[in-house]
C-alpha cells in the first residue's frame, strides 16, 4: 500500500516538474503529497488556458493550504464541489474573536487543526487570520472550482454574511506591504551601499535602480526580466544637451493590465547604464537578466526568484544603517509614486509610469506624501 502511495506521488511530482517552468515550485515534493491527481490536472489546465505566473502560483500555495486544513479539519481531502458547511467552517476556523477564546477553548481553529497545519509549515502566525486572506482563499477556492466545471456556493447569502459578521471579530488596521515609502533620499543610501564593482554589487545597484525608475516594478516582475523585453530608444536629449541613454521594457500583461493589453515602460540615463554594466560584467546576452550568485562569483543562468529581490532590498537597507523591518521590496513601488508627488510630478505622469489603473489607490501615495505640509493642515 505503502509503496503504491509512493508511485503515485512520484508520479504527481513528475507532472509538476512539466509545468515548473511557468509555475516555479520550490517544495514539488510536498505539494505532489498534498495534491490529488486532480488538483495536478486542474493546474496543468490552467497553465494551458494562460493565466498569469503570479495568479497561478497563487492558486497553488492556497490550494494546497485547503487540502491540508481539509484533512486536519475533516480527515478527508477537499471535497468537489464543496458544501455551504464546509466554507462556513473554515470561516469559523479563520475568522474569530481572540477575547471570546480566551473564555471558550472550543472558539476559533481548533488546537489540533492549528498543529497539524503548523507542522506542515502552512500556518506561522498565532491568531485569526487577515480577512483579505481568507477572502482570497475563498475566491481563488470559488476559481478553482469553476475550471472544474462546478458550481459552488461561495456567493451564497449565509456565507457572506458569515465572513462580514466574522471580519468584524477580528479588527485590525491595514498595513502596507512595506510600512515606509524608499523615497529617494533612501534609495541613495542604499545605492551607496553597492557602489564597488563586485558583480553584487553590479547587479544590486541595477535591480535597485530599475525596480524603482520603471515606475515601481514588483518583485515578481523585476526577477522576472529577460533580456528580449528591453528595447534600446533614441537618446533623450537632456536640459544641458547631453544624450541620455533610453530603453523601453515590455512588460506584456501585468497584474493589473487587461486581457488584452501590454504594458510598457520606460528607462532614461543612470538605471540603464546601471542594467548595461550589469550585463556586461556577467556576459549576459540574452535570458534571464538579474541571476543568481553563488560564493565564488558563479553567477547562474536560472532567474532570481521574487523572494531574493526582497531579500536583497533588506540587506541593504541593514548595510545603510536602517531599520530593516520598516523597508521592503513593495516600498521602492509605494516610494516612486511618493518621490513623484514630493517633486510635483503629475499624478496622471507618474501613474503612466507605474502603471496604477486605479487614480484612488494611486492618489492615496500622493496625498500621504502632501497632506502633512498641505494648506488643509494649515489653516491656522
Amino acid at each position: 500500500m505503502a509503496t503504491d502511495r509512493s508511485i503515485l506521488v512520484s508520479a504527481r511530482a513528475e507532472q509538476l516538474d512539466t509545468i515548473a517552468a511557468v509555475l516555479p515550485i520550490d517544495r514539488r515534493d510536498k505539494l505532489a503529497e498534498l495534491l490529488t491527481d486532480q488538483d495536478v490536472e486542474t493546474l496543468r489546465h490552467l497553465v494551458n488556458a494562460g493565466l498569469g505566473e503570479n495568479t497561478l502560483r497563487a492558486l497553488t500555495s492556497d490550494l494546497a493550504y485547503l487540502e491540508v486544513w481539509s484533512v486536519a479539519a475533516t480527515g478527508s481531502p477537499l471535497p468537489w464541489p464543496a458544501p455551504e458547511a464546509l466554507l462556513l467552517k473554515f470561516v469559523a476556523h479563520h475568522l474569530w474573536d481572540p477575547r471570546r477564546r480566551e473564555d471558550d477553548a472550543e472558539h476559533g481553529m481548533p488546537e489540533a487543526v492549528t498543529l497539524e497545519l503548523r507542522q506542515s509549515g502552512f500556518l506561522r502566525s498565532p491568531g485569526p487570520h487577515a480577512p483579505a486572506t481568507v477572502q482570497r482563499r475563498l475566491a481563488n477556492w470559488s476559481t478553482l472550482t469553476k475550471w472544474r466545471g462546478l458550481d459552488g456556493v461561495f456567493s451564497s447569502p449565509s456565507v457572506k454574511s458569515a465572513i462580514r459578521l466574522a471580519a468584524r471579530a477580528v479588527p485590525r488596521q491595514r498595513r502596507r506591504k512595506s510600512a515606509k515609502a524608499v523615497t529617494g533620499d533612501v534609495l541613495a543610501k542604499l545605492l551607496a551601499t553597492c557602489g564597488g564593482d563586485s558583480l553584487r554589487d553590479l547587479r544590486d545597484r541595477a535591480i535597485l535602480m530599475i525596480a524603482f525608475a520603471s515606475g515601481g516594478r514588483r518583485r515578481s516582475e523585476v526577477a522576472g526580466l529577460r533580456t528580449e523585453q528591453f528595447t534600446v530608444e533614441p537618446p533623450v536629449i537632456a536640459e544641458d544637451d547631453t544624450p541620455l541613454p533610453s530603453l523601453s521594457i515590455y512588460l506584456g500583461r501585468t497584474k493589473i493590465s487587461g486581457a488584452s493589453e501590454d504594458e510598457v515602460v520606460y528607462l532614461t540615463g543612470r538605471p540603464v547604464d546601471a542594467l548595461n554594466a550589469w550585463l556586461a560584467a556577467a556576459k549576459i546576452d540574452d535570458g534571464s537578466v538579474f541571476r543568481a550568485i553563488d560564493r565564488w562569483g558563479n553567477v547562474s543562468r536560472r532567474a532570481l526568484d521574487p523572494k531574493a529581490v526582497n531579500d536583497i532590498v533588506k540587506k541593504r537597507v541593514a548595510m545603510a544603517g536602517l531599520e530593516v523591518g520598516e523597508f521592503s521590496a513593495h516600498g521602492l513601488r509605494s516610494g516612486y509614486l511618493t518621490e513623484a508627488a514630493n517633486r510635483g510630478i503629475p499624478l496622471p505622469e507618474a501613474m503612466e509610469q507605474s502603471r496604477h489603473r486605479s487614480v484612488q489607490q494611486a492618489s492615496s501615495y500622493y496625498n500621504s506624501a502632501t497632506r502633512r505640509s498641505g494648506r488643509a493642515a494649515r489653516l491656522l
